[in-house]
């Protein structure tokens, strides 16, 4: 069914995996790990320190921000 369709940042997960080979888990510790920090800060992080792209590194820092209450 269209519903059970994974919408926003979750979306973007598989590919992720796919494109930088690591599981999920290990991208949310990292951001983790450098908090407290903005979440432009740990976008940017991921993208100079990791060579991601903005969309992917937005999706992580947003997922976990959001599973932090933050």
């Amino acid at each position: 069914m269209a519903d059970d369709k994974i919408k926003g940042p979750a979306s973007y997960f598989p590919s992720i995996e796919k494109t930088y080979g690591r599981p999920i888990a290990e991208w949310k510790a990292l951001v983790r790990g450098r908090m407290p920090a903005r979440h432009m800060e740990l976008v940017a992080m991921l993208k100079a320190d990791h060579g991601m792209g903005h969309g992917h590194a937005n999706a992580i820092v947003a997922h976990t921000l959001a599973e932090q209450g933050e």
